[in-house]
């Protein structure tokens, strides 16, 4: 497998097709911080089979659509090359290519509207890690986040389109949380909350990502698991919706959130754990705070909650275990945006 490794970069480093489709696949990888080929080809597997397992094939176009535009994009806006081969201009777009054909009716406009999002996402990836530079922090998926929500929010001001994202505007505290019941089936529970990550319903494709992160990482994949258990277990033991919780809705952000504390960005240990955890929790009740708020107008979190309760664990800057940037440049988003922009 290294020598695969190695020749394919060496194919990469030598031939501009190659090396745009290796950044390509890069792209979904860094989604869960991971930079390695492998882990983002077998994420999008993970993405394909959730897309066809709910009858939704056009996420999968939508996801590669969007990968292909966002890593084009900042081809044509001539970025730095390391930050480019490392797949950073290619996640959010990614996920904003699955957001658009989830939560808009499939009509031929709304592949336009994808590609527009799609390039709008890369100019704010360099617009976000331009100001957040100066903390010493990444904008990680909020570039995604933002343009997804000026996208939905601008749809229901057009009649060429319908927002499907089955959310019911109303006042915070108005109405019941759900009329369903929690299942306790809980190993499925935990593996929907990796998948959620990507906007998908599906424990199998939370196992693909999980096997993916095994691929690149063993700390990214056990920590992928603590944050999903830990977070779905204490929303279940404080009452939240039982439907968002068969679907994984809150463990998603937490898994972002315990890889990146956990095992990205510090050493993994005993005090990084416990950090870790309280991470979690405070991703947990971010996400629930931003349901609160972002109920009104009927659209989702996404991945918000992880990027701000990862901003603040963050900004003291308690690195217990830090990792030597010589360690960690070839294997974070983080370490390579800093020399960016």
């Amino acid at each position: 497998m290294p020598s695969v490794t190695r020749s394919w970069d060496k194919l990469s480093d030598h031939n501009p097709l190659i090396g745009f489709v290796d950044a390509c696949l890069r792209g979904p990888a860094q989604v869960v911080l991971q930079n390695n080929p492998l882990t983002g080809l077998l994420v999008l597997v993970a993405i394909a089979w959730g897309a066809f397992e709910n009858g939704q094939p056009r996420i999968l176009g939508g996801a590669v659509l969007g990968l292909v535009v966002g890593t084009a994009t900042a081809v044509a806006l001539r970025v730095d090359e390391p930050s480019l081969r490392k797949g950073l201009f290619g996640f959010s777009p990614l996920l904003t290519g699955i957001a658009v054909p989830t939560f808009l009716d499939d009509r031929p406009l709304m592949w336009l509207y994808l590609v527009l999002g799609a390039v709008a996402t890369t100019v704010v990836t360099l617009a976000l890690n331009a100001i957040f530079k100066t903390w010493g922090l990444t904008a990680f998926t909020m570039p995604f986040v933002l343009t997804t929500w000026v996208l939905l929010l601008a749809a229901y001001q057009f009649d060429r389109f319908t927002v499907l994202t089955n959310l019911k505007p109303m006042f915070p505290g108005e109405g019941q949380l759900t009329d369903g019941r929690f299942t306790w089936d809980l190993v499925p529970t935990f593996l929907r909350g990796v998948s959620q990550v990507y906007l998908i319903n599906s424990w199998v494709t939370g196992l693909i990502i999980l096997v993916a992160l095994l691929v690149n990482s063993r700390w990214s994949a056990l920590f992928a698991v603590i944050g999903t258990v830990g977070a779905t277990l204490l929303a279940l033991w404080f009452g939240a919706d039982a439907t968002s919780l068969d679907k994984g809705l809150f463990g998603f952000n937490a898994v972002l959130t315990a890889i990146a504390v956990g095992a990205v960005l510090h050493r993994p240990g005993a005090l990084v754990t416990v950090y870790t955890l309280f991470g979690i929790a405070l991703t947990l009740f971010v996400q629930m705070s931003l349901t609160s708020m972002l109920t009104p107008l009927a659209i989702p979190v996404l991945t918000a909650p992880f990027n701000i309760a990862t901003w603040l664990l963050l900004l003291p800057k308690r690195h217990f275990a830090p990792v030597p940037n010589h360690e960690r440049a070839k294997e974070t988003v983080v370490s390579a945006v800093k020399h960016s922009v």
